[in-house]
């Protein structure tokens, strides 16, 4: 029986749902699953290359990255990050086998979750909030899907700035004290940041400026229900989850890991029982 050995690098991941999700589409398919959790913030002077070096000489099949290593994931693939992705300066799994390939799931993933659940919608002028790794996949898969302008906000100016030189002339950079107008005015609001994680509680959208927007997605998904979230229901803005951004991305990378495309209807039902309560 084949074995995939893989795991996940980030900052407090010890919530995460990846190994159960792999491991239900690995026992679907007569695969052995052996991961590991690689929780850098309990790491001092993490040296992120070092590690993913090591795990190839362990002979892992991959490994999965998340908060804050997702452009460093990016620089270490190189050139085995498809052309198409490069833009991105980002990537969420790194493949080994003969030549090392690097993946953006988080891309695909929100691609084919707002298809799923948000294809009706329209997604005009977007707020978002952040300008990190995952933010990186978002802004080109909001760009595809036909924003109309994205407004980008982060604590780090020079972060936000690249993030929109890579996204193109639709993107433009929002000061803070710009930033209550850019939401009010916005059709959809996006967190890309790791505000309302169960060891960050909090959002960065007050509560008082969602009002009329269309839509919203969080990309936080331990917890699901967000205060960010929470604001939008209230509102009666649809919403898009993180989990529902995990489910297709979880499908993707066992698909990178493996080479095995899961049936989707019946694999995303399995899946939804691993949502977090």
């Amino acid at each position: 029986m084949k074995t995939l050995r893989c795991g996940l690098i980030g900052d407090h991941i010890s919530q995460t749902r990846l190994s159960a999700a792999l491991d239900l589409m690995c026992r679907e398919h007569g695969i052995d699953l052996t991961f590991e959790l690689i929780d850098t913030s309990e790491h001092t002077n993490f040296d992120f290359d070092r590690c993913v070096a090591g795990l190839r000489q362990k002979g892992w099949d991959g490994v999965t990255v998340t908060h804050p290593y997702k452009q460093a994931a990016a620089d270490y693939a190189g050139d085995g990050l498809p052309s198409e992705l490069r833009r991105l300066g980002a990537s969420n799994t790194l493949v080994f086998g003969g030549n090392l390939t690097g993946f953006n799931t988080d891309y695909s993933g929100f691609l084919a979750a707002w298809a799923a659940q948000m294809s009706s919608l329209s997604v005009g002028v977007v707020a978002l909030a952040g300008a990190g790794g995952v933010a990186r996949a978002l802004g080109p898969a909001l760009i595809e899907l036909g924003a109309r302008e994205i407004r980008i906000f982060d604590t780090s100016a020079d972060r936000a700035r690249d993030l929109a030189d890579r996204i193109g002339p639709c993107a433009r950079v929002v000061l803070q004290d710009q930033w209550p107008d850019a939401i009010k005015s916005a059709d959809g609001l996006v967190n890309a940041t790791p505000l309302g994680m169960g060891y960050n509680p909090g959002t960065a959208f007050a509560a008082d400026l969602i009002e009329t927007q269309a839509w919203a997605f969080d990309a936080v998904y331990t917890p699901t229900d967000t205060q960010f979230l929470n604001d939008c229901s209230r509102a009666k803005v649809a919403i898009l989850t993180g989990f529902d951004l995990f489910q297709h991305m979880a499908i993707r990378s066992f698909q990178a890991y493996t080479g095995v495309t899961p049936e989707p209807d019946v694999t995303l039902s399995k899946l939804a029982t691993l949502r977090p309560d």
